[in-house]
């Protein structure tokens, strides 16, 4: 058995500039946790698989294609696979999300 405690799990560099931690990677998927401040977004981008995103902590507001809605602790958000998404922080607390790609992809975001 293999245990990762995200705490521990390294940041790992990303294009939006924010705490991003790789909890798993497998060619079946890919699991990260991150982390926005207050005020923290994630740049609108296309991701190449299926994602999808759980709040562990905070509220936080999630674009979809042309849909925006607020998403609170142990909500679940599908995004499918080649359609613009992202996150805003608007609050005034961090906000925490697992996100996972599956399958793990063979190709990078596209960043709009």
């Amino acid at each position: 058995m293999r245990v990762i405690e995200v705490s521990e799990a390294t940041p790992m560099p990303n294009p939006h500039g924010v705490d991003a931690r790789k909890l798993y990677d497998s060619e079946h998927a890919q699991a990260v946790v991150i982390r926005l401040e207050p005020g923290q977004q994630l740049r609108r981008h296309i991701t190449p698989v299926d994602v999808f995103f759980y709040v562990l902590e905070g509220e936080g507001v999630v674009e979809v294609g042309d849909e925006q809605r607020t998403i609170t602790p142990h909500q679940l958000v599908e995004s499918p696979k080649d359609i613009p998404h992202c996150w805003f922080n608007r609050s005034d607390k961090e906000l925490r999300v697992l996100v996972v790609k599956t399958p793990r992809p063979a190709s990078k975001t596209t960043l709009l």
